[in-house]
């Protein structure tokens, strides 16, 4: 029997693959179509792999036609709020959520297959969410008054419902899970607000939790010596916004981690204060630590790691992590020696102190710069990390250390700049030395998922609602769209018989972060 992996062995061989680049299933070579084949119909997880890639080897929509992409549909979620999910696409039905509501959506029409609305019970600290996991005919999302739910993926219905976060101390679900081998992982959000941030496995079936991981230690916890006042790291912050990577051959999984709080105030809480502003690697099957990577210590600017690490391979098989957050930086860290191989800028970096001023100190990235929710991709075709920031300074002042449970604990007032006006950025890095290959300069911040396909086309959009696509080779722009709604979620790409399709979020009018017109919508564009 010839094999895919025979194939690909031989034409590597031959030197007709480069290296890297991956093949189209036998399935979607047989259809002849480049790879466009209804057997790689799939976007199973926040970022289409556990390993947090987003790459699609789908190639019918490339370089050379992706300028006649056309609207297919469209399909509107609700009246209004924030827009920040990343979709899924399952078994033929594509999965999304808002802040409380889920939908199933056929693909190809946007027909709404079934919605399924959950009732606030408790306190909501941020109303937003940023997507669910899909395992065993399940969907698994968090809810803004820190509830787990599982709903069953053909119907919507509630499965089970557990209390995973107390709202009433600012705590709340946001981010994305992700599901695998019967777990579904996710960590609670609120650093701002002062929480003491968890991770947390739960059993697929029964929703009992599984294991649990402080991400600030207490005690006789491992890393509780940061602290160097105790009782600071109750409200020590470490939260999860967004959503989560795991090697299935390792078995680990890769936690980002965010800020510590009082934000503003890093003398007040003394110490590298672990596990903040890190990526923290937990054994998935116990929770058990097994090594960390903390970018910023004692942080004073807020800038969380906020979005997934990013895992792939070098040519000279080092395995990597690429991580990205607030700070504006690109770490790569090999995850063998555990050691920062390069950091590379993708935004403006600027400080007029070395932390907040009762006067205000003038910061880039700001509170809302760097990367946000979306992290690094890798396009395989190039070798190049993609990644997708926001160029937005801020004046940070620093305040008094008030406490209040389920307050925004800050420190201190945030002045968000408005000259220069906010704008954004795609950066290609390259994957074997962390060296700049190219930039674009989008109109406003990006926030919204950066998606690299093997039809050498990168997919993202701005909060202007500009919809476009980017040679990945050389950052030229090749197809830009005027979407009327801030683009501030997934894109995903996705095939339904022999068609290839592209489906963004658009719409996300959030008040607090990021906002901007339209109504929250799912739209669809085929060639």
């Amino acid at each position: 029997m010839i094999t895919s992996r025979l194939i690909h062995s031989a034409l590597r061989a031959a030197g007709t693959l480069a290296a890297g680049a991956c093949l189209a299933p036998l399935a979607a070579l047989a259809a002849g179509d480049g790879g466009t084949a209804a057997a790689v119909s799939q976007w199973p997880s926040y970022n289409n792999d556990l390993a947090g890639q987003r790459y699609s080897s789908l190639d019918q929509i490339n370089t050379k036609n992706v300028g006649g992409l056309k609207e297919v549909c469209r399909v509107a979620l609700s009246d209004g709020g924030s827009l920040q999910s990343g979709p899924l696409l399952v078994n033929g039905e594509l999965y999304v959520t808002t802040a409380r509501d889920t939908f199933a959506i056929d693909p190809s029409n946007c027909k709404i297959l079934w919605k399924s609305s959950y009732a606030a019970v408790g306190y909501e600290p941020f109303p937003v969410n940023r997507g669910a996991a899909y395992l065993n005919g399940r969907i698994f999302r968090g809810t803004p008054d820190g509830h787990l739910l599982a709903l069953d993926a053909k119907t919507g219905a509630v499965l089970w419902n557990n209390t995973a976060a107390d709202s009433s101390y600012g705590e709340f679900l946001s981010a994305a899970p992700i599901a695998w081998n019967g777990l579904v992982f996710i960590g609670t959000a609120g650093s701002d607000w002062g929480i003491r941030g968890r991770m947390m496995a739960f059993d697929a079936e029964s929703g009992r939790e599984v294991w649990r991981f402080n991400t600030i230690p207490q005690g006789q916890e491992k890393g509780a010596s940061s602290w160097k006042i105790a009782h600071t790291a109750k409200t020590g912050g470490g939260g999860m916004w967004t959503s989560f990577t795991l090697d299935v051959r390792a078995g680990e999984l890769f936690v980002p981690v965010g800020n510590p709080a009082a934000d503003f105030l890093p003398a007040d809480r003394p110490g590298d204060n672990l596990y903040t502003n890190s990526i923290v690697v937990l054994d998935a099957a116990t929770g058990a630590l097994k090594w960390y990577y903390q970018g910023i210590k004692n942080d004073q600017w807020d800038y969380d790691l906020s979005a997934p690490a990013m895992l792939y391979r070098t040519k000279d098989r080092r395995d990597i992590v690429a991580a990205a957050g607030k700070d504006g930086y690109l770490h790569l860290v090999d995850r063998d020696s555990r050691k920062l191989l390069s950091k590379t800028s993708v935004t403006t970096q600027k400080k007029t102190a070395d932390k907040p001023t009762a006067q205000g100190a003038f910061t880039c990235p700001g509170l809302l710069g760097g990367v946000e929710w979306n992290g690094p991709a890798f396009d395989a075709l190039s070798g190049s990390i993609m990644v997708g920031s926001v160029d937005w300074c801020t004046i940070h002042k620093a305040g008094k250390n008030e406490y209040t449970p389920g307050q925004l604990y800050y420190g201190g007032a945030p002045e968000m700049v408005k000259d220069p006006a906010p704008r954004g950025w795609i950066t290609a890095i390259d994957g074997e030395n962390g060296k700049l290959k190219w930039q674009y300069q989008t109109e406003a911040p990006v926030v919204a998922a950066v998606t690299p396909t093997a039809g050498g086309v990168v997919f993202s959009g701005d909060t202007a609602g500009n919809f476009f696509a980017l040679d990945s080779a050389s950052g030229k722009l090749l197809m830009n769209t005027k979407l009327d709604g801030a683009l501030g979620g997934g894109i995903i790409t996705y095939s339904v018989g022999e068609k290839q399709f592209v489906a963004a979020t658009s719409g996300n009018v959030s008040r607090i972060t990021f906002g901007g017109n339209g109504a929250p919508s799912i739209v669809v564009f085929g060639l």
